[in-house]
């Protein structure tokens, strides 16, 4: 197979028309001034009054057909009324406006045929232009008129203006792009919607001990658990090792809860029964409503709670009267900790549960989905291909979706979204998807590709427009979709503010504090990514399942060689500096350069005597690199790079061990036992090995101005250090070195450093991973 050539891949600058040319300085004037215009024909038909009747009553059965050219949309229809009210906005595109009159007809509904009642024509050049903030039109009464263009009996309450996607009608109206639709259903389908995920707490439980255990064989010891379940997630603590009716555990159970909370948490103790059976002594459901709720480490008040045993009488269950047995244990919602719910290198939130622990924003971000081009064929319709796409883009809580442009594959979207910034080292997804689901069909909506941008490799208040090119990797190699047009604005609110969360931890106190183990995140994540897909699922219309967990990067963390040899590679271009340092010093040493040799000698002298020369000269060096390499700081985000990630050129059995399922699909049952076990353990090692390139890789960034923001702040600390360590004795730098690095464990703070806080934020190449 030949592959396309790899300048395809490659990100693109664009010149679009952004909010029709109006320009001040250099920012736009327009409330949609990160998209193109475009111009629509809107009729908004209000109601009706005096039509008349059909039969002996005078009532009839009226809807109105709006019909321009060879697009026609109609009202609802009411049943025996001459006042009816109708109250739709219908629009037109005008690039596909091709008929000069507008026509609105009154119609009366009929088995047979519908009969005509009147009708009002609109000459296309008198319809009046509408742009916000303008108030919208006044609609007015307009007298029916027949065939012959004679009044008739009847008014029609209309209004018809041109305007733009600005207008606050379009987003509910009928759009004549969407005339093939049928249905309510499948309108609510295609049209934009923002949606918000729920709030996600950490439900800690603290199982302490239980009393009074009743088992039903008093001859042996009970081997006794307490299971935990809320809703779909289930856990069980250790076997308590006091073999008695009062057993122990003292173990910390964590669950991913969502607002509002909607099911119980189930607690019940069992003993496991030989053989291979557990007996239920006893269980309670505590509603989360009523758990506490804490902001930091303190700890929360203990309760016991009443164990109930529940027997079945006649089909019926009933609670059992009897001596109660207890529980006790320590239940509380975490609201300090942040729920991962996306890859920890993709996070577009970072701020904790609790809404008293946020910071305040320290800029917006806007985003203009303009359009696509050169899109892949996803389905056939009708025996030809064709391609239904929409846009999903996610930063923070805030989850957006396009309208769906039908059967096209070069779809102009124009819409633009705004969120809240509160943290500058955040990354936004925006994924595109086919619409699957207009004729009520049960398939999954297609992935075409996403692209991710990092905030803080923009530099504030300049739009960025580019073209990123649509990649996904199927098992034949990687392979170009199409690409989306994007113009993205990051505005700061505040710039002191947004330098200083540079030197704040990454995540809320609480991961520092009292972190949790690296099982329980990947499990708490996994919990997450599901309660955020199933609560999206149910809006309506619903965001599906697989467009989430391909926008939070469900199954990122299984084995790929592709990605291992990439994260390998990642490792071998970091160290490839240290190389290069290794054979410019064997050069001087070999006297391949004899002038330079000479000036390193003469350097090397003078530090010798000057000792106190070594670390201005170093932070002075850094810096002057740091202004060097200005003139080459990155002027486009960064995008999906095939070569990294070794998709260019990855192996066919490579590609089919990328996709084949977990647990493996091969028949003997040997190889799958042995093949699953080494995928998991390659999987972890993979993580590790990306881990340590990025943090290689986040050195890089300090003088590379991937984050123009970072990068400026390291240069002029590197030019303070320098002037400081200048006048300062180098004996004194290294005495409070000493005692700083010797210092008592009560001078030592739990939080990460400063420094250690900066370099966190550092971006890496894991944005350009595929």
């Amino acid at each position: 197979m030949q592959k396309p050539p790899q300048f395809d891949y490659s990100l693109k600058e664009t010149n679009p028309h952004l909010g029709g040319g109006k320009v001040t300085g250099d920012k736009l004037t327009s409330t949609y001034d990160l998209v193109e215009q475009m111009q629509y024909l809107y009729v908004r038909v209000v109601k009706a009054r005096d039509l008349p009747g059909k039969d002996v009553t005078g009532s009839c059965d009226p809807y109105v057909e709006v019909k321009l050219g060879n697009y026609k949309g109609t009202t609802r229809h009411f049943e025996k009324k001459s006042n009816p009210e109708w109250n739709q906005v219908f629009s037109f595109s005008r690039d596909r406006i091709q008929a000069s009159v507008l026509e609105v007809t009154v119609k009366d509904r009929d088995i047979v045929k519908d009969d005509f009642m009147g009708r009002v024509l609109f000459d296309m050049n008198e319809i009046p232009k509408r742009v916000p903030p303008d108030s919208p039109l006044a609609p007015q009464w307009y007298r029916l008129e027949d065939r012959k263009g004679e009044k008739v009996k009847g008014e029609l309450m209309l209004a018809v203006w041109m305007g733009t996607q600005a207008d606050e009608a379009f987003p509910e109206a009928w759009h004549s792009d969407a005339a093939a639709v049928s249905g309510a259903d499948g309108i609510a389908n295609i049209r934009s919607k923002v949606y918000l995920s729920p709030k996600l707490w950490y439900l800690r439980v603290n199982i302490i001990e239980a009393q009074d255990l009743q088992p039903s064989d008093k001859s042996r010891f009970p081997e006794v658990f307490v299971k935990a379940v809320l809703g779909n997630q289930a856990l069980r603590t250790r076997v308590s090792m006091s073999k008695s009716i009062n057993p122990m555990w003292n173990e910390d159970l964590m669950f991913v809860a969502a607002e509002p909370f909607e099911e119980p948490l189930i607690l019940s103790v069992e003993d496991r029964v030989p053989p291979n059976k557990d007996e239920i002594l006893g269980r309670c459901a505590i509603l989360l409503q009523n758990v506490d709720r804490r902001l930091d480490h303190r700890p929360v008040n203990t309760r016991w709670y009443n164990l109930e045993k529940q027997i079945l009488v006649e089909g019926e269950k009933k609670k059992e009267v009897k001596f109660a047995s207890r529980i006790h244990t320590r239940i509380c919602l975490e609201g300090g900790y942040h729920v991962l719910d996306e890859s920890t290198h993709y996070s577009s939130d970072l701020r904790p549960t609790a809404k008293e622990l946020w910071k305040s924003s320290i800029g917006v971000l806007e985003l203009g989905i303009l359009s696509a081009q050169g899109l892949s064929p996803m389905k056939t319709k009708d025996g030809r291909a064709t391609t239904d796409a929409y846009c999903v883009a996610k930063y923070g809580q805030k989850w957006v979706r396009t309208r769906t442009i039908l059967d096209s594959f070069s779809p102009k979207w124009n819409e633009q979204y705004t969120c809240e910034v509160f943290d500058p080292c955040t990354v936004i997804t925006i994924g595109v998807f086919d619409n699957c689901h207009l004729q009520g069909g049960g398939a999954k909506d297609s992935r075409i590709g996403k692209v991710r941008i990092r905030l803080s490799t923009l530099e504030t208040d300049r739009v960025y427009t580019h073209s990123y090119p649509l990649l996904v990797l199927h098992p034949s190699g990687v392979k170009k979709m199409g690409e989306i047009h994007l113009a993205v604005r990051f505005t700061c609110s505040s710039l002191v503010n947004m330098m200083h969360t540079y030197s704040q931890p990454l995540l809320p106190k609480m991961h520092y504090i009292h972190p949790l183990t690296v099982n329980q995140l990947d499990n708490l994540r996994h919990q997450a990514t599901q309660t955020v897909s199933m609560r999206l699922s149910r809006a309506e219309p619903p965001l599906r399942k697989e467009v989430v967990e391909y926008m939070l990067d469900v199954g990122s963390h299984m084995w790929s060689m592709r990605r291992s040899k990439a994260n390998f590679f990642r490792i071998m271009g970091v160290l490839s500096g240290l190389i290069a340092i290794g054979k410019w010093f064997d050069q001087i040493c070999n006297w391949k350069n004899p002038i330079t040799t000479v000036l390193i000698h003469i350097l090397f002298l003078i530090l010798v005597l000057y000792p106190e020369l070594i670390l201005p000269t170093v932070c002075l060096y850094l810096f002057l690199i740091g202004v060097w390499h200005y003139r080459w700081r990155p002027r486009h985000p960064p995008h999906m790079d095939t070569r990294l990630s070794c998709a260019d050129n990855a192996h066919p059995d490579e590609l089919d061990e990328e996709f084949d399922s977990f647990p493996t699909s091969c028949p003997p049952d040997i190889v799958r036992m042995r093949y699953d076990r080494l995928r998991s353990i390659a999987g972890r090692i993979q993580t590790v090995v990306g881990d340590l390139a990025t943090q290689g890789e986040r050195l890089q960034s300090l003088l590379s101005w991937r984050d123009p923001r970072a990068t400026a702040l390291f240069v002029i600390f590197c030019l303070v250090a320098a002037i400081v360590l200048y006048v300062t004795p180098f004996q004194v730098v290294a005495l409070l070195t000493g005692f700083y690095v010797l210092r008592h464990p009560k001078f030592r703070y739990k939080l990460p450093l400063v420094p250690l806080n900066f370099f966190r934020r550092l971006p890496a190449r894991t944005d350009c991973m595929l």
